[in-house]
């Protein structure tokens, strides 16, 4: 199972898709892939219901409040309840979707060395999570090669402005698309992101 954990890796994901696409080998080289690695486990799901729906800036003044109250870890959280995060700003979904998380964990450990589609699978069953917040775990959290949220709106327009689309491509389109980049998908998500980045002057994920 490869990891993307250097530059190195990044590297190579980009060599690869500038090998099997043309249109990749022009853009590439305008952009900087950052890793954009982060914690696993809870943390990061934590950050990934926070940010749901909400612009980045906000998320961020959020996910600021819960650490400055010391609400990051799912002891905490389970003993502040509903009105301690409330308090920081959290919606009444997201605080459902905590608590019900914080009460029936995964083995965050197991899913390191877990299949993507079982990683996917044991994300999924978690309440507020869905295949796009599972597919930013695996890329982000886990570092996996190939993980490719295709649902992401940022990527889809990214798409579009990048080879010349009338329209922004669907999920099953971009899948279509995408598949020639396996197994380096991820480092194309990380390159649409990028350019999305250009192209519109604002960030289209959280770092």
């Amino acid at each position: 199972m490869r990891i993307i954990e250097t530059p190195d890796d990044l590297a190579e994901g980009r060599a690869h898709l500038a090998a099997v696409c043309p249109v990749w080998a022009g853009a590439l080289p305008e952009l900087e892939l950052p890793m954009r690695r982060r914690d696993d486990g809870f943390a990061a799901i934590l950050d990934a219901i926070i940010g749901q729906q909400i612009s980045i800036a906000a998320a961020g003044a959020i996910m600021a409040r819960l650490q400055a109250a010391g609400l990051s870890e799912p002891a905490a959280i389970r003993q502040a309840g509903e009105e301690g995060l409330k308090a920081c700003g959290v919606s009444r979904p997201k605080i459902r979707y905590l608590l019900g998380i914080v009460a029936d964990e995964p083995d965050w450990v197991a899913l390191r060395d877990a299949p993507d589609a079982d990683v996917i699978a044991a994300l999924t069953a978690l309440p507020g999570i869905g295949q796009w917040t599972a597919e930013i775990y695996l890329a982000f959290a886990l570092g996996r090669t190939d993980a490719f949220p295709a649902g992401d709106l940022a990527l889809q327009e990214s798409a579009r402005l990048l080879y010349g689309l009338d329209e922004r491509p669907s999920p099953k389109a971009l899948i279509e698309l995408a598949e020639p980049w396996r197994p380096w998908r991820s480092v194309a998500a990380r390159a649409l992101w990028a350019h999305y980045r250009l192209a519109k002057g604002r960030e289209g994920v959280r770092s």
